[in-house]
């Protein structure tokens, strides 16, 4: 699991890997008095998970997947990739062509 700065914890970090195995990512704090538990490698996965965050500012961008109509789970799935393929169209394509502005 990958968690900020507010994750930087040894309790939490043992509770997790003991009771389900997970192995927790977060850097540490500026003010920590106990040593380091984490080193670069495993940090850069931290450094990446912007990326993710960044999708799902722009899928926010989309008003019926911010406010979830849809009643079935594959309705709301179907229109999430939709929100995904646009994303993708409008950062790999957007070189000189136009595209149909789509709101859904």
């Amino acid at each position: 699991m990958i968690g900020d700065g507010a994750y930087d914890s040894d309790p939490l970090d043992a509770r997790l890997e003991q009771q389900y195995g997970i192995e927790l990512i977060a850097p540490h704090k500026a003010y920590r008095r106990r040593p380091k538990t984490q080193d670069g490698r495993k940090l850069r996965r931290y450094c990446r998970r912007w990326k993710i965050e960044r999708l799902f500012a722009w899928l926010h961008n989309f008003r019926r997947l911010v406010t979830r109509w849809e009643y079935y789970e594959a309705n709301f799935l179907g229109l999430v990739q939709l929100g995904c393929i646009l994303i993708i169209m409008r950062n790999y394509l957007s070189d000189g062509l136009t595209l149909v502005q789509i709101r859904f």
